[in-house]
């Protein structure tokens, strides 16, 4: 990011580690999102874009991870002109570029956001369908504390109609009602975070029930106040009770961390196990969208939906 702004005339106010990666008490999701803004400054041309994808690529092989499955909002990346479609495309072609050098496999996922119009996702999802063969899945990414995923739904009926697997970000910020509308408003088979479920048995039952995937995120989870510890994360105890959880790294750059480091601080604050491991790869296996060892579709309770995971080392 710091050869990105030199490269591009930009002045970063401080040392970028400082201005892109967020602290352990970060304390709220709302806050940590902040840590966004100088990566979105630098990354607003095809150029950069294509860069980010490939490094991000070799980053994951790096890593030891065989498929990966990144996602951004391409339409936060229009203040110089960019399209949402040129966006796409220079994405592609990084990630493209990655694989080509490394073998690991890759999927695409846009997202759209909370905070925005009900029209502007469903912009985003329109891009998704006319880069089908490029784009995996659709997202909704942002602070559910402060937004509800009701008013996407007609994004989120446009990519079901159209077979586009999809996730949201639901049990973050927020409590079990952000993942029933995950779940029952938006059709979600997959869930980003998702800890906030341990208050609620009946959607605990609904999630062993449906296979609904949870995205772990250990370390962000901590930084956003989700969770008070890594000893208190809930993914050992849902993992036991037979839920399908997968561990991930959320943002490597916000959160500093590698799939491999969220492994390592679990064994060390929780006692993780190997068989642990290979259960939640297991799980991200069977559950990837596009590209992964097992990706499948299953149908929606109204509809018709998708079913996936995020990485797998």
């Amino acid at each position: 990011m710091a050869d990105l702004a030199r490269l591009q005339g930009l002045t970063l106010n401080g040392p970028v580690e400082h201005l892109v990666t967020a602290p352990v008490d970060c304390g709220n999701l709302t806050r940590f999102l902040t840590y966004i803004d100088v990566p979105l400054q630098v990354l607003q041309t095809p150029d950069a874009l294509r860069r980010a994808a490939r490094e991000l690529v070799e980053d994951w092989s790096a890593d030891d991870v065989v498929y990966g499955e990144v996602r951004f909002a391409p339409q936060l990346h229009g203040l110089r002109g960019m399209s949402q479609d040129e966006a796409v495309e220079a994405v592609s072609e990084g990630l493209a570029a990655g694989r080509e050098a490394t073998g690991v496999r890759t999927g695409l996922l846009l997202c759209c956001l909370r905070h925005q119009t009900a029209q502007e996702s469903l912009a985003v999802a329109e891009t998704a369908l006319r880069h089908r063969d490029k784009v995996a899945g659709l997202d909704l990414a942002g602070d559910e504390r402060l937004h509800s995923a009701t008013p996407h739904r007609a994004a989120f009926d446009l990519a079901h109609t159209a077979g586009l697997p999809c996730t949201v970000h639901a049990g973050e910020a927020a409590g079990p009602n952000s993942m029933w509308d995950a779940i029952e408003v938006l059709g979600a088979r997959r869930i980003g975070h998702g800890v906030r479920c341990i208050s609620d048995n009946a959607l605990l039952e609904r999630l062993h029930r449906d296979r609904i995937v949870l995205e772990m995120c250990p370390t962000s989870n901590i930084q956003t106040g989700a969770v008070p510890s890594l000893a208190a994360h809930p993914a050992a105890w849902l993992l036991t009770s037979g839920l399908a959880v997968t561990i991930n790294t959320d943002t490597r750059t916000t959160s500093a961390t590698t799939l491999t480091g969220e492994f390592s601080s679990l064994r060390e604050a929780t006692g993780w196990t190997v068989e642990q491991e290979e259960l939640v790869q297991a799980h991200a296996a069977a559950a990837a969208f596009a590209g992964g060892p097992a990706a499948q579709v299953r149908p929606r309770d109204a509809g018709s939906d998708t079913s996936a995971g995020r990485h797998q080392p």
